[in-house]
């Protein structure tokens, strides 16, 4: 292999190494949603909402367990902007959320200086339904 090909090898090694550790850190930068674990019961996911990242619109059907890994204030918002809730998080501490109402999606907006991180776990099976119906007592 001649210098000039070993030169250029290298360079383009370095090049792709950079671009793929760029590519790395704005992954890691962003509002997203990393699962878990899911059961035929349960889904969980750790949702990382990062300042001025707001999670995209969403619902959630079933009511849910959420753990605060990080402290911080997350406001609520519908498809207008406008407040439907905030809650302020603390770290180590375990909440529940109900299932959303009916044809409400709503977005997760942190306008904290730093990084919101919780554990979701979902409840699959939350609701009776006519294939599975409450006992009679």
């Amino acid at each position: 292999m001649t210098r000039s090909r070993m030169v250029a090898a290298c360079v383009l090694s370095f090049v792709v190494g950079a671009g793929a550790m760029w590519a790395q850190q704005q992954a890691q930068s962003a509002t997203r949603r990393e699962p878990q674990f899911e059961n035929d019961h349960v889904r969980a996911w750790k949702s990382i909402i990062m300042p001025r990242q707001p999670l995209s619109q969403h619902r959630h059907d079933h009511g849910r367990a959420l753990i605060a890994l990080t402290d911080g204030q997350l406001k609520v918002v519908d498809q207008d902007g406008k407040a439907l809730t905030t809650y302020n998080w603390e770290r180590g501490k375990a909440y529940w959320l109900d299932a959303d109402p009916p044809g409400q999606t709503h977005a997760d907006v942190n306008d904290t200086p730093r990084p919101i991180e919780v554990i979701v776990v979902e409840l699959k099976k939350d609701r009776q339904s006519a294939e599975f119906p409450s006992p009679i007592r």
